[in-house]
């Protein structure tokens, strides 16, 4: 007799559970370390709570009690008692709202901005001489990490301004690996195209002229963005080659960007013309490689990196 589907058992999701008890793991980490971050406020005049209304009023300009209340996630009877008391002190001075006369808006007395000064110092101290034993790169690894996290999980607050710069030691096996794992995921391609890109991130490495190519890397908050390269091709022609954008950066124009300044720097070095390869699957990057002015010269069918292929040629002129 067959088992009806009300009896088949659920095959648990061992990849969402292993994400789940991760996140939960450093939820309970992340918890701890804030508590000793905040352990420097114990030996002044203010409450946690106090310290972050004065920290949110310092960074307003004007704001509601029911503005605090939400952004901090108080009861609003806990948030008008201290903020009375905080007035009382003269750290805090409310004014009626010249838009809303129910409502009075909340600001820094003389003495509140000085207590913001001390508090932001102190904060400062503690943040700095957590993060002082790593290497520079560490740290620019663990600012980019927490940012990724506060996008994906819906932090909508204005991100971190985009630098476009040359790449710094170890990013290039990084650049490498990303466009792997991304092709592979995207596309199905396999290992040999990992193999291919660190040939050529290898070679670049080894023999670039730095007067005549280069390698430039988007980075936003120490997280790599996307990145390219410009090299010689001989008989003064410039090639681009693996432009990569990561999928969270999309649609902020930074592969028109890198494009961009990548045909510049070829033009500035002397080259006459450029040229690149690329797969007509890669429809975005098709579309890139237009609007900067090159032209489809050349394609043809083609098994690469475990796939059927076309294979394009682009050139333009400089």
């Amino acid at each position: 007799m067959g088992t009806s589907p009300r009896e088949v058992p659920m095959a648990a999701d061992t990849r969402t559970d292993a994400q789940i008890a991760e996140m939960r793991a450093f939820n309970r980490f992340y918890t701890r370390l804030v508590g000793a971050l905040d352990a420097h406020l114990l030996a002044s005049p203010y409450s946690l709570a106090e310290a972050r209304v004065i920290y949110e009023v310092a960074h307003r300009d004007g704001v509601s009690a029911a503005d605090l209340a939400r952004e901090l996630s108080l009861d609003p009877g806990y948030l008008s008692r201290m903020l009375a008391r905080l007035v009382e002190a003269d750290i805090l001075a409310l004014a009626p709202n010249p838009s809303d006369r129910r409502q009075n808006l909340i600001a820094l007395t003389e003495e509140g901005r000085s207590a913001f000064g001390r508090l932001e110092a102190e904060a400062v101290a503690a943040v700095g001489a957590l993060l002082a034993p790593l290497p520079e790169g560490e740290r620019a690894e663990i600012c980019g990490a927490m940012s990724l996290i506060r996008r994906r999980l819906g932090d909508m607050a204005a991100p971190a301004p985009v630098v476009i710069r040359p790449p710094r030691p170890g990013e290039i096996g990084l650049i490498v690996g990303r466009q792997a794992a991304i092709y592979a995921q995207e596309y199905g391609w396999d290992a040999s195209y990992e193999g291919l890109a660190a040939e050529i991130a290898g070679a670049f490495i080894q023999h670039h002229d730095p007067a005549r190519e280069g390698c430039l890397v988007a980075e936003r908050a120490g997280q790599v963005l996307g990145s390219v390269f410009l090299v010689d091709a001989g008989e003064g022609v410039a090639q681009l080659r693996l432009l990569y954008v990561e999928p969270s950066a999309r649609g902020l124009g930074l592969g028109s960007t890198l494009v961009e300044q990548c045909v510049a720097q070829a033009r500035a070095a002397g080259y006459t013309r450029m040229k690149l390869w690329t797969q007509s699957v890669l429809v975005a990057a098709r579309r890139i490689y237009a609007r900067a002015g090159f032209t489809l010269v050349r394609s043809e069918p083609t098994h690469s990196f475990g796939q059927d292929l076309v294979s394009e040629f682009w050139e333009c002129a400089l």
